[in-house]
């Protein structure tokens, strides 16, 4: 793979990055990526949705009428699913949708995701991003230097960083990820990455460890 350029936060050149073939360069795969979005999301189901059955509603402990010589059909208890005011059958109960998947296919997926993006020019290298004290505008102005405004951007950092996170999480489609909790839907979810030159070694540790 050739060196790619990294830039400045004024989008000026500074400097080469050389990728490996095994994390940016292998062919699409969008059988994995589906699974692997799949699975993100419903790893992120809440599964709280709950319906109440006919022992679950309120009253209905008294029969409605007496069993026989009504003229009316049986009736045991008001809460009958049969009832305006019973139970539900079969409706929703809280349960858990998440599921795991297996280590070497998502760190394939990964991969694949990371290549795709670099492959079709959605990815942009910068030399640095320190901010020492939480502003907003500082991340502001390097998106809209590097012609970012119009897209939603996933900023990459080497490790967890607050002063970063909180100047960006009030930047409406931008948001951070340190290397190591990179996923292949974070990475397909957003028009841009935008990855500071020191995440690349932990992006590439991440995919293949």
């Amino acid at each position: 793979m050739p060196e790619l350029e990294i830039k400045d936060r004024n989008n000026n050149p500074a400097g080469k990055i050389k990728l490996s073939d095994e994390i940016f360069g292998i062919e699409k795969k969008g059988d994995i990526l589906h699974a692997s979005v799949i699975n993100f999301l419903a790893n992120q189901r809440q599964g709280t949705h709950a319906t109440k059955t006919k022992g679950l509603v309120s009253g209905g402990g008294k029969k409605p009428w007496k069993q026989k010589h009504t003229g009316r059909a049986r009736a045991g208890s008001s809460r009958s699913p049969l009832w305006r005011t019973g139970g539900t059958v079969f409706g929703p109960q809280p349960r858990d949708y998440s599921y795991s998947m297996p280590k070497q296919a998502r760190r394939l997926a990964l991969r694949a995701a990371l290549s795709a993006k670099l492959a079709d020019g959605e990815i942009i290298f910068i030399d640095e991003l320190a901010i020492e004290k939480s502003r907003t505008k500082d991340i502001v102005s390097m998106i809209k230097n590097l012609g970012l405004e119009k897209h939603s951007v996933l900023i990459v950092i080497p490790e967890e960083n607050d002063a970063v996170k909180l100047s960006a999480r009030n930047i409406p489609g931008v948001r951070v990820s340190p290397a190591a909790g990179l996923n292949a839907y974070n990475i397909i979810s957003h028009d841009r990455l935008l990855i500071v030159k020191g995440a690349v070694a932990g992006i590439e540790e991440a995919a293949t460890s």
